[in-house]
């Protein structure tokens, strides 16, 4: 589902922080499993998830103010993220658990000017609590319960 507004939001552990853009991405390995080249099922595959937000000069300087309390960029602790984004007729939430950001695309000059300074911060999950959606895990309890954090 694509949603846009002018008003979206999402909360790096305590702060909230307004985004130009995000995009997250579930890869899940499942398979049909087969017998003699027949389906007969299916089997679990490994799953990962990432993303990437893309935030203005503002909001950067929220984040960079958690990089400098931790003592550096990959001194953070891993985030929640919570997307939250809503239209006239749809509403969706997203959470992704633990995750871990890096920077890209830090620096774009433009001499010719008339954008505002954009930052692309990528992202991926490493919490086995995954993703939810809507409030519905991604992953059955079976699948995480003997993981230890």
């Amino acid at each position: 589902m694509r949603l846009s507004g002018m008003n979206f939001r999402i909360h790096m552990g305590d702060t909230q922080v307004q985004v130009d853009s995000a995009s997250v991405t579930i890869t899940d390995n499942s398979g049909v499993s087969q017998t003699g080249g027949v389906p007969d099922g299916a089997v679990d595959g490994d799953v990962a998830a990432n993303g990437e937000i893309t935030v203005n000069a503002a909001n950067f300087a929220l984040i960079s103010q958690q990089a400098k309390a931790a003592g550096a960029w990959r001194a953070m602790e891993n985030f929640d993220f919570q997307f939250y984004a809503k239209t006239s007729q749809d509403e969706m939430k997203v959470e992704c658990f633990g995750c871990r950001i890096k920077l890209s695309d830090l620096l774009d000059i433009d001499p010719k000017g008339g954008s505002a300074s954009l930052f692309k911060i990528p992202f991926d999950v490493t919490s086995p609590d995954f993703v939810h959606i809507n409030g519905v895990p991604y992953l059955r309890p079976d699948e995480i319960e003997h993981i230890v954090q």
